[in-house]
């Protein structure tokens, strides 16, 4: 018989997943490579598109955290809080890393390079001169990227650790 919370968790938990990493996937393979940011439109384009993802990579978290720990617990691999003894126990462990650098990227973006550029935007579009415009652009691009190879890294330790039988 299946256990309808554990499918809905998982169902959650994927979903959560593909908005998540599939955001910061998109973002570094597709959006930025083909985008002029100089233009202005592009500048107020990006900022909208911001303000759009954070709101759902930060709810995808809090999903991915609280079903991951239920599916983690549920896990008859699962032999308790930093068991790391068996090569399931250690994918999972390289996982929380990953995800764990995940969230710092996302925290340096949304409360250090996001506000910046925020600022530079405004100063953008009241015709001032923005100097640390393209500088925070990279940045951000730098710590999106890192973070979309994190969960990369993320999924190839799920696949391994759903592969262990």
């Amino acid at each position: 018989m299946t256990d309808g919370l554990l499918a809905l968790s998982y169902t959650l938990h994927l979903i959560a997943t593909v908005t998540w990493i599939g955001g910061l996937v998109l973002l570094t393979l597709i959006v930025w490579p083909g985008l002029v940011v100089r233009e202005g439109a592009a500048i107020e384009w990006l900022a909208r598109l911001r303000r759009r993802f954070y709101p759902l990579a930060n709810l995808s978290l809090v999903v991915l955290i609280v079903t991951g720990l239920y599916q983690m617990t549920r896990n008859r691999h699962y032999e308790g809080f930093l068991q790391i003894d068996s090569d399931w126990t250690r994918a999972i462990f390289v996982k929380h890393i990953a995800v764990l650098g995940m969230i710092v990227m996302g925290g340096v973006m949304q409360w250090g390079v996001v506000p910046a550029l925020d600022r530079a935007t405004m100063l953008v579009k009241m015709g001032k001169a923005a100097p640390d415009l393209d500088r925070l652009l990279r940045r951000e691009r730098q710590l999106a990227a890192i973070s979309a190879v994190l969960g990369i890294l993320t999924l190839i330790c799920t696949a391994i650790a759903t592969s262990i039988v």
